[in-house]
C-alpha cells in the first residue's frame, strides 16, 4: 500500500525497459510533476536520462537520432495529437511510450497510423496518474474542483482517472463506500464502479479473506481541520510557506541565501526531513541544534588536511559533507522563518484560541477571547478571519451566538472585504454537509491544554495539539467494524467485509497534512491495517478558502448577496498495428 513506491517502480521500469544508452524523457505538464515528486533529478540522471522535454513545448527541436525517447504522458486527447505529430517527424531514434492511465483503442490507432517510420518499440499503460507525496499520501492537485456544489466535469473525470490509477497500481479491486449526505462522493463512487465493470479485465485481482475498501469522503463533513494552525514540521511549513509538489519557495524570505530560492522537502531524498516531518515545532528546534553540532564537528575534521591520507579521506567524504551542508542550510532557513512568522503574527495565542473554540464548550469565554484578539494589530487579517470562521462553524446554532459583532470587528480593523464575505460563505459551506453539532466537533475525553516548554529554540514556548481530525473517528469505527452502512453505503449492493486490511481513503474537496499525520499514527498503532490517504489536493488554510469560495457561488443582484449553493505491476501491453 505504498503509493510512492508504486510510482517509483513504474518510473524505474519504463527507463530500464528501454535498455542501455542515452535517453530523453518526454513528458507533459502533469507527468513532469508526478515524476519530480517521486524522483530527484539527480536520481533520474543516474539512469542515463540526459534530457527532459515537455511535449507541448518541444516544438521543432534538434534531431538526435542517437537518443532513445522514453515518453510518459497522460492519455488526454491533446497529448495524443501532440505525440502523433512527434511520431510523423521523429527527432529521436526509437520511442518507448507509456501512458499514466487507460488509453482507448481509437488513440492507439491514431498513433499507429502516425508511426510511418516504425520508430515505436512499445506502448504500455503504467498506472502512475497521481502525485505520490509520501508512502501513504497522494494528491491530484485539482484546484476548485467543485462549483456551486456540483462537480466541475473535467475535475470529476480527472478524479475518476486518478483513483483508478491508485487501485491498479496497488492491485486492488475494492468494495466502494461513500458518505451518504454527499452527492459529490456518490457520483464519484458510481463513476469509478462503472469504469471498473467496463474494464473488468484489468481488475482481476484476488480479494482473499479481507476485501480492500475504497472510502470516498466529502471535505464538508469536517471544515474545521483545514482552518487550524499547524504545529508539526511538515504541516507547519505547508500552512505558513506552502509546499507544492514537495517544493517550497523561499523567494522573499528574510535572510535566505541568494542561491536558495527553492528547496526540496522529500522524505526519500532528505534524511533529516524523513526523521522529523511529524515532530512538533519545539522538538524540531532541538533536532536542528543537534544537526548543527554534528555538522560543525565534521566541518572541523575537514579543516585538517595535512597528509595524503587526509586528502583522500576528504575527497571520498566531500559529497556526503556537501549534502549535509545543504541540509543544514535548508532546515535552519526554514525553521528560522517559521519561528519569525510565529513571533511576528502572535500565532501561539491565535492557535490557543482556535483549540479552545473547536475542542471546548466555553462559548462565552471563547467569544470574549475572540473579541480581544480581533482588536490586536499584531494578528494578521487572515488569522483574524479564520478565528471568526471557526466560531461560526462551531456556534452557528448556539442560542447566544454573536456573529454580527465579530464581523463588525473585522470591518473596523480594515479586513479585506473578500475575507469578510467568506464568513457567510463558510456558514453556507458547512451547512451543506452533515448537521453540525457539538458532538461532531468536540473531541471526547479532552484533557486540559498543557504548556510544553521547549529547550534549544528561543521564541517557542508552547504548542497546542488538542484537536483531532474527524477522520480519526471514522478510522476507529472502520477498524471495529462499526462504520454505519446508512451513513456510508456500499455502491453496487456488495456486502462489506468483516475484516479490513487495505483501505484507500479519498476526500473530495481536499485533504490536509494533519489528517495524513493521523493516518500515520493510526497505522503505527494498528499494524494489521494499511491506509492510503488522498484528496483532490492537499490543503492549507488559504487553498481551502479558495476552494470553498468556488464551491459556494456568490451571486450579486443589486444590493443583495445570496449564495446559490445547497442545490504496482508492469502495466498492460498494447501492440501497435
Amino acid at each position: 500500500m505504498n503509493v510512492l513506491l508504486a510510482v517509483r517502480m513504474y518510473i524505474s521500469k519504463m527507463i530500464q525497459d528501454s535498455g542501455p544508452g542515452m535517453k530523453v524523457l518526454l513528458m507533459d505538464r502533469e507527468t513532469i510533476g508526478i515524476v519530480s515528486v517521486a524522483y530527484a533529478q539527480s536520481e533520474i540522471l543516474q539512469k542515463e536520462v540526459y534530457l527532459f522535454e515537455q511535449i507541448d513545448k518541444s516544438g521543432h527541436g534538434p534531431i538526435m537520432k542517437h537518443l532513445k525517447c522514453v515518453v510518459f504522458l497522460r492519455p488526454s486527447q491533446e497529448n495524443i495529437q501532440l505525440l502523433a505529430s512527434e511520431l510523423k517527424s521523429p527527432r529521436y531514434g526509437v520511442y518507448y511510450i507509456y501512458f499514466s492511465g487507460i488509453i482507448s483503442k481509437a488513440a492507439v490507432k491514431v498513433l499507429a497510423e502516425s508511426d510511418e517510420q516504425e520508430v515505436v518499440r512499445e506502448i504500455q499503460e503504467f498506472y502512475a496518474d497521481y502525485f505520490a507525496v509520501g508512502p501513504h499520501l497522494f494528491s491530484l492537485n485539482l484546484e476548485k474542483p467543485i462549483h456551486g456544489m456540483e462537480w466541475n466535469p473535467n475535475c470529476l473525470q480527472r478524479s475518476v482517472q486518478g483513483l483508478l490509477s491508485i487501485l491498479l497500481s496497488l492491485k486492488k479491486n475494492p468494495i466502494i463506500r461513500y458518505q451518504s449526505f454527499s452527492t459529490l462522493a456518490r457520483r464519484l463512487a458510481e463513476n469509478i464502479r462503472d469504469t471498473v465493470l467496463k474494464e473488468s479485465s484489468l481488475f482481476h485481482f484476488q480479494r482473499g479473506e479481507s476485501t480492500p475498501l475504497l472510502l470516498i469522503l466529502d471535505r464538508r463533513f469536517d471544515p474545521i481541520t483545514p482552518l487550524l494552525n499547524q504545529w508539526t514540521y511538515q504541516a507547519m511549513v505547508h500552512e505558513l510557506l506552502t509546499i507544492k509538489n514537495n517544493r517550497v519557495s523561499l523567494v522573499g524570505v528574510p535572510g535566505a541565501p541568494k542561491d536558495l530560492s527553492e528547496v526540496l522537502l522529500s522524505a526519500e531524498q532528505d534524511e533529516f526531513y524523513s526523521n522529523n516531518m511529524y515532530l512538533n515545532f519545539g522538538d524540531i528546534g532541538q533536532t536542528i541544534k543537534s544537526l548543527m553540532d554534528d555538522f560543525q564537528a565534521k566541518a572541523k575534521s575537514h579543516q585538517k588536511v595535512e597528509s595524503i591520507a587526509d586528502m583522500k579521506a576528504f575527497v571520498e567524504n566531500y559529497p556526503q559533507f556537501k549534502k549535509m551542508s545543504g541540509a543544514v542550510t535548508k532546515h535552519v532557513t526554514l525553521v528560522g522563518e517559521l519561528s519569525r512568522l510565529v513571533t511576528q503574527h502572535n500565532l501561539l495565542e491565535v492557535s490557543e484560541a482556535e483549540q479552545e473554540l473547536v475542542c471546548q464548550e466555553e462559548h462565552s469565554q471563547s467569544l470574549q477571547k475572540l473579541r480581544r484578539l480581533l482588536c490586536l494589530d499584531q494578528i494578521r487579517d487572515l488569522d483574524a478571519a479564520r478565528l471568526v470562521y471557526l466560531y461560526v462553524i462551531r456556534y452557528n446554532k448556539h442560542p447566544h451566538k454573536d456573529i454580527t459583532s465579530l464581523v463588525e470587528l473585522l470591518r473596523r480593523r480594515g479586513t479585506p472585504e473578500k475575507l469578510i464575505d467568506a464568513v457567510d460563505t463558510m456558514i453556507s459551506y458547512s451547512n451543506t454537509g452533515e448537521t453540525i453539532n457539538s458532538s461532531l466537533l468536540t473531541t471526547k475525553d479532552v484533557t486540559k491544554i498543557t504548556d510544553k516548554i521547549f529547550k534549544g529554540l528561543k521564541g517557542v514556548e508552547n504548542v497546542f495539539t488538542q484537536h483531532t481530525p474527524l477522520l480519526k473517528d471514522i478510522m476507529d469505527n472502520l477498524l471495529k467494524g462499526r462504520l454505519s452502512e446508512e451513513a456510508f453505503p456500499v455502491i453496487g449492493g456488495e456486502t462489506t467485509s468483516a475484516r479490513i486490511q487495505d483501505v484507500v481513503i479519498f476526500m473530495v474537496g481536499g485533504v490536509t497534512h494533519e489528517e495524513s499525520f493521523a493516518v500515520h499514527q493510526f497505522c503505527r498503532a494498528n499494524t494489521g491495517i494499511r491506509i492510503a490517504l488522498g484528496g483532490t489536493q492537499i490543503h492549507n488554510s488559504q487553498s481551502f478558502l479558495t476552494d470553498v469560495e468556488a464551491a459556494v457561488k456568490l451571486t450579486t443582484t443589486g444590493n443583495s448577496k445570496y449564495y446559490s449553493s445547497l442545490a504496482t505491476g508492469s502495466g498492460r501491453h498494447t501492440k501497435l498495428t
